[in-house]
């Protein structure tokens, strides 16, 4: 699901300190007979992630879990009752190398959410399902401009007509595997 670059123009990040740490939420919620999950589609700005497709979450606070983090996030960026969502475990921790986060996936589940965007963080929410990850055909291949100047063929998912890529595509995939896995017990 890695991104790989196109032509000779290769972004090259070095970073004196080591990573921040921060959690994203997979938070699944049962919508007419699917099981659904939001994702964020971060405004235009100046920044490394600008316009693109993520998982709601950030950068940890000082003395927060994992899973603090992840449901402080996706109460601030969805709008979802961090009491409200039971925590079902999480994924491997993922280093997100533009950025230099170590970023903990965690996976929830809450009954019948009504989200609500943050305006200043979210331009807005897609909601993805199980069958966008889990169908034959999900993963696909793009080539993409990341950062306005490196071509990339991008893995990716489409959800609602958006990409996901990166390492949100490869946290997604993650997820994929351990439900596939569960679907051959």
């Amino acid at each position: 699901m890695r991104a790989l670059p196109v032509g000779n123009l290769i972004p090259k990040f070095e970073h004196k300190l080591p990573p921040k740490p921060g959690s994203v939420l997979i938070l699944l919620y049962e919508e007419n007979g699917q099981i659904r999950f939001p994702l964020i589609k971060r405004p235009e700005y100046l920044g490394t992630h600008s316009g693109q497709v993520s998982l709601p979450g950030g950068k940890a606070d000082p003395n927060e879990t994992p899973i603090d983090t992840a449901l402080r996030e996706g109460e601030e960026e969805v709008g979802v009752d961090r009491l409200a969502v039971k925590v079902l475990g999480r994924l491997s921790d993922f280093f997100v190398i533009p950025s230099n986060f170590m970023v903990t996936p965690v996976v929830g589940v809450v009954r019948n959410p009504v989200f609500t965007p943050d305006p200043y963080e979210v331009s807005k929410i897609l909601y993805g399902s199980l069958d966008d990850l889990l169908r034959q055909d999900a993963i696909r291949e793009k080539q993409i401009l990341a950062a306005g100047q490196y071509h990339l063929i991008a893995p990716h998912f489409e959800i609602e007509g958006e990409i996901v890529w990166g390492a949100t595509a490869m946290m997604l995939n993650e997820f994929r595997m351990v439900l596939q896995e569960l679907n051959e017990l």
